[in-house]
């Protein structure tokens, strides 16, 4: 990132994050832009057909999505830039304390956009908080995933079957090696004898999460979570009033140990009622049963993935990620997702350090209760900037 003291646009900016900073201050601002550039280009086989263009199984690989739609062609190619992105900090010193403000947009998800001609789509942002000394708040990486462990690969999550994966807003406090935080509540419910999902907004009690960092001389880091939340459904449903709860928790562990110049990063989590926060919400958190009532699932998943370096300039990764959900089939019916597994392999090449070019493959197998899958192999090339 490249660093500078700050200019009338930055002053703007910082001023809207944290209006407390006084005129006397700025002068201690510091301002980084930064960011990166990145080009892919994919060629994917779906076994049951490829989704439309502009799909977003067509822009990265998200469980549930892969399952195809009949009549299309298995084979296709996409060329994209949509995971450029860009983002801004500002920190200052305000009377001793540590004040900074952070912003990051890409163009990831959005389906406003086309192929035809100008390939145009909106910014979204992936991160926009303020951290006064030990607290944050703002939308930003739960407290919940280890963001730090991802595998280095050219898919855009990369084992997101195997994974947390969750940006919200939260408030946070550190100290030391410890993280707690309030986040954003939302329930995901399959209906009784399944359906289309239920996603409801009517929960009054954050989710809360702690977490403990650990690095060891050796090295390696590693993290260890826990979440409680609570599962909340007021809505009606037909002419049935529907106003129910359940518990939800989960465990995560992280880490990334390094082997020589390489290194192994893995994560495994195991809840009941976690949902949304496993596999980018490939299983609800729960179902109704015929009362009305929330039942949850458990549900494990997690990755291990193993980096190489050939010499100062070449390296590769391989990965293995899924999940597996305990659904019961009396209640949700046979047409919800059972389980997923993904795995990776590359080669990336980096003649400058800021400069990356890199090939990978891909394989992934979605299943439901009743015996269908979907299967996608993809092989991705990849031109990636730093700024």
């Amino acid at each position: 990132m490249k660093q500078a003291k700050l200019s009338l646009m930055g002053s703007a900016i910082l001023l809207a994050l944290a209006s407390s900073v006084n005129a006397a201050s700025l002068k201690d601002t510091d301002v980084e832009f930064g960011g990166y550039i990145k080009a892919d280009i994919m060629f994917s086989d779906y076994g049951n057909g490829a989704p439309d263009s502009g799909d977003l199984s067509r822009q990265f690989y998200v469980p549930g999505t892969i399952y195809g739609k009949e009549g299309n062609g298995n084979q296709v190619v996409d060329f994209q830039a949509r995971e450029t992105r860009f983002n801004f900090k500002a920190t200052t010193d305000v009377d001793g304390h540590k004040l900074s403000g952070f912003i990051e947009l890409d163009f990831m998800t959005h389906t406003d956009g086309n192929e035809r001609t100008s390939n145009s789509y909106s910014p979204r942002i992936r991160h926009a908080f303020v951290s006064y000394d030990n607290w944050t708040v703002g939308q930003t990486w739960t407290t919940f995933q280890n963001a730090a462990a991802l595998p280095e690969n050219l898919d855009f999550v990369g084992a997101a079957d195997g994974t947390p994966f969750a940006r919200q807003t939260l408030l946070r406090y550190t100290q030391g090696n410890f993280q707690f935080a309030i986040e954003n509540p939302e329930t995901t419910v399959t209906p009784n004898q399944g359906g289309a999902r239920i996603t409801s907004g009517s929960g009054v009690i954050p989710d809360v999460i702690a977490r403990y960092n650990l690095k060891t001389d050796g090295g390696a880091a590693f993290s260890f979570a826990g979440i409680a939340r609570q599962l909340n459904l007021e809505t009606k449903i037909g002419a049935t009033q529907i106003d129910s709860s359940a518990l939800g928790y989960g465990a995560s562990v992280a880490g990334i140990i390094p082997v020589g110049k390489d290194d192994l990063r893995f994560t495994a989590t195991y809840g009941e009622g976690l949902g949304r926060y496993m596999a980018l919400n490939y299983i609800n958190a729960g179902v109704l049963d015929a009362n009305g009532d929330i039942e949850s699932f458990r549900t494990f998943g997690g990755f291990v993935s193993y980096r190489h370096w050939w010499n100062e300039q070449w390296r590769s990764s391989v990965t293995l990620s899924g999940m597996q959900a305990d659904n019961d089939v009396a209640l949700t019916g046979s047409g919800v997702n059972k389980d997923a597994y993904s795995g990776y392999i590359n080669l990336l090449y980096s003649p400058s350090k800021p400069l990356t070019f890199g090939v990978e493959y891909m394989y992934a197998k979605n299943s439901k209760e009743n015996g269908d899958d979907g299967d996608l192999s993809r092989i991705m090339f990849s031109a990636k900037y730093v700024l």
